[in-house]
């Protein structure tokens, strides 16, 4: 059998996570294009799928992320110029800032988990509520246990 009819048939762990990611990733920002947010792009994920309401520094982004801080300063300058972030000093640290989602931003984070909320729910639907319940818990074991046991991951 060759290799990629064996990934097609057979896919492994990577295979199964990246069509996952990238096909979630596709209908959710082709929905937040929908609802007014069409220049918001799959890679601000690393700074929007962790950015606090009240705010969170680039180092805690990263963390969260696994993307280096210079790539979420980056990507934070882009957000920041399409409206959705600002950088304001940390009340905490005023040598720090912190990135602090604006009312647009504020308004795709609050319909982004709506989406992916109605995502989750027409999978459970479809796989069954009690399947699609221990796949997450499993599937978390695993990406826990993938990060944890991997330097650098």
């Amino acid at each position: 059998m060759r290799r990629s009819q064996r990934k097609q048939e057979q896919p492994d762990l990577g295979v199964l996570s990246s069509r996952t990611l990238f096909s979630l990733q596709r209908e959710l920002f082709a929905r937040m294009g929908e609802q007014g947010h069409p220049r918001v792009r799959p890679r601000h994920g690393a700074v929007l799928a962790y950015l606090d309401e009240e705010g969170s520094r680039a180092t805690e982004l990263a963390a969260q992320s696994g993307q280096h801080k210079q790539v979420i300063g980056t990507l934070v300058d882009e957000l920041a110029e399409l409206g959705y972030v600002e950088r304001r000093p940390d009340p905490a640290d005023r040598r720090a800032k912190l990135i602090v989602p604006t009312e647009r931003g504020r308004d795709f984070l609050v319909r982004s988990d709506a989406v992916l909320a109605e995502l989750e729910a027409e999978h459970a639907r479809a796989v069954g509520e009690q399947d699609y319940a221990a796949f997450k818990r499993v599937f978390k074991l695993v990406a826990e246990r993938q990060t944890a046991a991997r330097p650098g991951a």
